[in-house]
């Protein structure tokens, strides 16, 4: 089509993407471009917007790197991550479910730990956490054999692979549930913290006069044939930026239990107080077991 009208240029575009074989793809690039063009109508974007943007887009890909992912980030700080994640589960975003973000941080081959063993592998000041999982189906029974991946950051406000004071995967660990789908270990209490802003994201949140903080949680990814990998995060509820997530991470089915003690642990020694427990019970949804990608190494 030789175009005579800016009308022509989304006429055209279209009709090459109605030719895709794949009905799925020719799904989402009929829309894309539907979508695409109507926004630059909607805005009037100059063609100086124009440049700044596709800058903006080869930065994002220029900053992720093998321990940070900026287009991870900035998925979550304009809401898409999660709610891409509340439109694919509980019923097609009907009910509520334990899904949530993976984040930018989450590794692969985090190592093997016994249940009740710690994730603490170096000197990390902070409160005691003692967690007691449970992983069960959406009937309530219990889920034995499942994989159970966790990891969080330090009270500084870091992951490992951010803080080169901790040893190499500090605060992470992988446990097998038994027979009554139960898991335990032990660790730090976490804290909130804020993410990465010396990049792309952190100038939007800065331009948008926004904080960059996410509140403390806990991560878990467990794997299951036979259920959907479930990428999960308990937050604490007394967290100042509980209802302020620079991610819009928080629902109210991840807000969990952590109870703070003023008196010593029942069974375990040396416990200074005060110490902090969490007990937590995860619901697998049916569907195929697929890993994710990992979005750094």
């Amino acid at each position: 089509m030789i175009i005579e009208r800016e009308q022509d240029v989304t006429a055209a575009a279209l009709a090459v993407m109605e030719r895709t074989s794949d009905p799925r793809m020719r799904q989402i690039m009929v829309s894309l471009v539907k979508h695409l063009h109507g926004f630059v109508r909607d805005v009037r974007l100059t063609e100086k917007e124009f440049r700044d943007a596709t800058a903006i887009i080869a930065e994002l890909g220029k900053l992720t790197t093998d321990t940070h992912n900026e287009v991870v980030l900035m998925a979550g700080s304009l809401g898409v991550s999660p709610l891409v994640c509340l439109l694919n589960n509980g019923d097609q975003g009907n009910t509520e479910t334990d899904q949530s973000l993976l984040g930018p941080f989450w590794r692969l081959n985090s190592p093997r730990v016994e249940n009740g063993g710690s994730i603490v592998r170096s000197e990390t000041p902070g409160a005691p956490l003692f967690v007691n999982g449970r992983v069960v189906d959406k009937d309530g029974r219990p889920v034995a054999g499942a994989e159970v991946d966790v990891w969080h950051a330090s009270p500084v406000g870091l992951y490992e692979n951010q803080d080169p004071e901790q040893a190499d995967m500090n605060l992470r660990g992988k446990f097998t549930t038994d027979a009554d789908g139960r898991f335990a270990f032990r660790s730090v209490m976490m804290t909130g913290y804020p993410i990465p802003t010396n990049g792309v994201v952190g100038r939007l949140l800065e331009a948008q006069s926004r904080h960059p903080y996410r509140p403390a949680h806990l991560h878990a990814l467990i794997l299951k044939p036979g259920f959907k990998v479930l990428i999960s995060q308990v937050y604490d509820p007394n967290d100042p930026h509980i209802d302020s997530d620079v991610q819009f991470g928080v629902t109210q089915a991840l807000i969990g239990k952590f109870v703070r003690h003023e008196t010593s642990h029942p069974t375990a020694r040396g416990v200074s107080t005060p110490w902090y427990s969490l007990d937590h019970t995860y619901r697998l949804e049916a569907g195929e077991a697929v890993l994710p990608r990992a979005p750094i190494k």
